[in-house]
C-alpha cells in the first residue's frame, strides 16, 4: 500500500486547491501525532474541509473527519492569527513536496506551507519569517522554529520545466541503473521512473551510460505524456489487487495494468479512498498500548504461576522419596553427622561419594545430595530424616501459598482485562454505527429551507443573526418576510422578485412556523412579504428600534390562514443528501418525510428520535426544528432495498 504522496500527487492537489481561492477560514482543529484540519467557507459551495493527515496527506475531504471539541495550543494559535483570512493562489514549491498558499488578513499577507517530506510540517510564515509551525526542527542549512526566517529545502532537478537537452544532460550525469537514475537524480520517484521504463520500453536495468539518444528520447516523450495528463484534466485512479488499494494516482499508470483500475473525478477522492482503507487496516491491526500491556502481564503471571504448581508439586515429591527410601536416607544421615564430628571435610567428602546413591556434598554447609527414585535430594545430615522431610514439605507448602496469591493475582488481571476489552468492543461498535455529518453549505449557519422551485430561504436564529441576515444577505433582487408575532425570525426569500404566488406563501408558512406561534400552539395566523427597499433600521422620531428587529414602510403583502405545520424530510441539494425542515407541501413527492404539529406533552423536542430515523448526526435536527416541541404526526417511509 501506499506509503507517502509523490510530487506529481501534490501537484494534482494542488491544481484542486484553485477552487479554494477567495474562500474564508473557519475554523482549524489539529489532533493526534499530525492531524491538521482546515475548515474552509467556499462562497457558492458551502463549506470545504482541507486535511493534513499525518504530516503527509494533504487533501480535499470530501467528508468532514471527527475533530477534537477543545483546541490544542497549535490550533489555538493558528486561529488567532487567521481565522477569517482569505485563501489566495496555492502553488507547488518547484517539483517538490511543498505547497505554499497565499492567506490574506486586512493588513496582512501570510504564507501557509505544507511541507510532505523529512517527517512533515504546516507552518505559518509572515513577511519570510516562521510564525508558529507545527513541528521545530534544526538541519545543517535550514531550521524550521518560530521567529527564524523561512527557508526552502534545496531545490532538486524539476522534470516539468526541463527541456530535452535537460532532461539529457541530468541523465547522462549518473553511472546508475535507468530506473534508480529516473528516481533519485531526475527526481521523479521509483514509480514513476518504473512507469516511463514501461511506457518507452526502455529496460530499466540497464546502465544510464549504455542508453543513447534515441533511448533517452523516448523515455523523454513519455515524460511528456505523464506530465501533460497530470497538468490537465487529469485521470485520478486507484488501483486495486484482489480488492486492496495498492496506490493511487493523478494518471492511469501501466505498471498497474494486471490489478483492478477505477476512475474516480478527483485525486484527493483517490487520496481519501487510501485514508479510509487504511484506517480501517489500522483498526484492524491496532493493538492498545494499556491492552497490550495488560497482555503481557497476564502472560508472565500464568508462567509464574505455572512454576510455583511445578515447584510445589516436585518438593512434595522429594520428600514422599525421603520416607520411600527411609531406611537407607536415616542411616546415611546418621553416619554423615556422626563422622563429621571425628574426620576433616575431606575426609568426610571423600568417604561419603564413596557411597553409590550420594552425589555431592558439602561439609560447609553440613549438606549432602542424594540420588533416589529419579530425583536428586539436597539434605541436612545434622538433622533428623524427619526434620528434613519436613523442611522440604513445608518449603513445598510456602511455595504452594505463592502460587495461590500468584494466581488471585492472575484473576484480577483478568477481570480487569475483560473489563477494559468491553469497553472498547462498546467503544468500536459505537464508532462503527456512529452516523456520518452530511455535507454543511454556508446558509445551514441560518434556519433554511428550498422552495418548490429552487430559490433558497433563510431566516434568523436570534436577535444578532436577525441583524446579520438583512445586513448582509438582503439584496435587491431578494424579498423580506416576516410573521405578525413578536419576535418572529427575519425571513430572507432569495431572488424573490422573480418568486412565484406559491414559493412566497412557502416563504411567509417558514416565517410564521419559526416564530413564537409555534411555541403558543395556534392553530393558524398569517406573515407578509415586502421588498428590501421598505425595509429600515431607523426609526420614527421618538421610537426605538431594538437589536434584531427592523421598520417596514409601505405596503405589507399578507398571507392568511398559514397552517401551523412543517415537514421534514431528506431532499437532495447539488448532489448532498440533506434533511430539511419546510411547508408540508414540499416533500409530497419524497421517499421519506414527516409531518410535524407543535407539541404539547412534556417530553421536550423529538430531535434525537428524529436524527435515528435519518441517520444523522443530531445536531443536523436540533437546529432545523421550530422552536418548541415537536409532535409527527404522519410519517412516509418508503424502504430501499439497501436496508437503509
Amino acid at each position: 500500500m501506499k506509503k507517502e504522496m509523490s510530487s506529481f500527487d501534490v501537484r494534482s492537489v494542488v491544481s484542486e486547491m484553485a477552487s479554494l481561492e477567495g474562500a474564508h477560514i473557519d475554523k482549524i482543529f489539529h489532533w493526534g501525532a499530525g492531524n491538521v484540519l482546515f475548515r474552509l467557507n467556499v462562497q457558492g459551495d458551502g463549506k470545504r474541509e482541507l486535511f493534513f493527515r499525518d504530516k503527509k496527506w494533504l487533501y480535499l475531504s470530501p467528508d468532514r473527519p471527527e475533530t477534537p471539541e477543545t483546541p490544542t495550543s497549535f490550533a489555538t494559535f493558528l486561529r488567532k492569527y487567521i481565522t477569517n483570512a482569505r485563501i489566495g493562489k496555492t502553488v507547488q514549491a518547484g517539483f517538490d513536496r511543498i505547497t505554499v498558499t497565499d492567506v490574506l488578513k486586512s493588513n496582512s499577507e501570510y504564507k501557509l506551507i505544507f511541507e510532505m517530506f523529512g517527517g512533515g510540517n504546516v507552518l505559518l510564515v509572515l513577511d519570510g519569517k516562521i510564525v508558529n509551525c507545527l513541528t521545530h526542527k534544526t538541519w545543517r542549512d535550514r531550521s524550521t522554529r518560530p521567529g527564524e526566517y523561512y527557508v526552502m529545502p534545496k531545490s532538486r532537478f524539476n522534470p516539468l520545466e526541463s527541456s530535452f537537452e535537460d532532461f539529457k544532460n541530468v541523465f547522462r550525469s549518473s553511472e546508475s541503473d535507468t530506473v534508480r537514475t529516473l528516481a533519485t537524480v531526475v527526481n521523479l520517484g521509483g514509480q514513476y521512473s518504473e512507469e516511463i521504463c514501461k511506457r518507452s520500453g526502455v529496460d530499466k536495468s540497464r546502465l544510464s551510460t549504455e542508453i543513447d539518444d534515441d533511448d533517452i528520447r523516448k523515455m523523454y516523450s513519455s515524460l511528456e505524456e505523464i506530465i501533460g495528463s497530470v497538468l490537465g484534466a487529469g485521470e485520478p485512479t486507484v488501483f486495486r489487487k484482489d480488492g486492496e488499494i495498492i496506490d493511487v494516482a493523478p494518471v492511469d499508470l501501466r505498471i498497474y495494468e494486471d490489478a483492478e483500475s477505477e476512475r474516480v473525478p478527483a485525486m484527493s477522492l483517490a487520496i481519501d479512498a487510501l485514508m479510509r482503507e487504511m484506517k480501517e487496516t489500522e483498526e484492524e491491526t491496532y493493538v492498545d498500548p494499556e491492552m497490550e500491556k495488560l497482555r503481557k502481564r497476564i502472560q508472565k503471571q500464568t508462567e509464574t504461576v505455572s512454576e510455583y504448581r511445578m515447584e510445589s508439586e516436585d518438593l512434595k515429591n522429594r520428600a514422599d522419596a525421603v520416607y520411600m527410601e527411609y531406611q537407607k536416607i536415616n542411616d546415611l544421615l546418621t553416619v554423615l553427622e556422626r563422622k563429621s564430628k571425628e574426620l576433616t571435610w575431606e575426609k568426610l567428602a571423600e568417604g561419603a561419594r564413596k557411597i553409590p546413591f550420594v552425589t555431592d556434598i558439602d561439609p560447609p554447609k553440613n549438606t549432602v545430595s542424594v540420588g533416589i527414585s529419579g530425583l536428586k535430594i539436597s539434605l541436612n545430615y545434622t538433622k533428623g530424616i524427619d526434620a528434613n522431610a519436613s523442611d522440604i514439605y513445608q518449603k513445598s507448602k510456602d511455595i504452594g501459598e505463592k502460587s495461590k496469591r500468584a494466581e488471585d493475582a492472575l484473576k484480577e488481571s483478568v477481570a480487569e482485562r475483560d473489563k477494559k476489552q468491553k469497553g472498547f468492543d462498546k467503544a468500536r461498535a459505537l464508532a462503527l454505527n456512529k452516523v456520518q455529518p452530511t455535507k454543511q453549505f454556508w446558509f445551514e449557519r441560518y434556519k433554511w429551507f428550498i422552495t418548490s422551485s429552487g430559490k433558497l430561504v433563510i431566516a434568523g436564529r436570534d436577535a444578532h443573526s436577525n441583524d446579520n441576515i438583512v445586513k448582509k444577505h438582503l439584496k435587491e433582487k431578494d424579498v423580506f418576510v416576516h410573521a405578525d408575532v413578536h419576535g418572529a425570525p427575519s425571513v430572507i426569500l432569495k431572488e424573490g422578485s422573480a418568486a412565484t404566488q406559491e414559493e412566497l406563501r412557502e416563504a411567509c408558512t417558514f416565517a410564521l412556523t419559526q416564530s413564537k406561534a409555534w411555541v403558543a400552539a395556534l392553530m393558524e395566523g398569517a406573515a407578509f412579504w415586502a421588498y428590501p427597499d421598505q425595509v429600515s433600521k431607523t426609526p420614527n422620531p421618538g421610537e426605538f428600534v431594538p437589536r434584531g428587529a427592523f421598520i417596514v414602510r409601505g405596503k405589507r403583502n399578507y398571507e392568511y390562514h398559514l397552517k401551523m405545520e412543517l415537514g421534514i424530510g431528506e431532499i437532495d441539494y447539488q448532489g448532498a443528501m440533506k434533511i430539511m425542515c419546510g411547508p408540508v407541501d414540499l416533500f409530497k413527492d419524497s421517499e421519506r418525510y414527516m409531518v410535524l404539529n407543535p407539541g404539547r406533552g412534556k417530553s421536550g423536542r423529538k430531535s434525537g428520535d428524529i436524527a435515528k430515523d435519518f441517520r444523522v448526526p443530531e445536531e443536523e435536527i436540533s437546529r432545523i426544528l421550530p422552536p418548541g416541541d415537536v409532535e409527527a404526526v404522519k410519517k412516509v417511509w418508503i424502504e430501499r432495498t439497501d436496508g437503509q
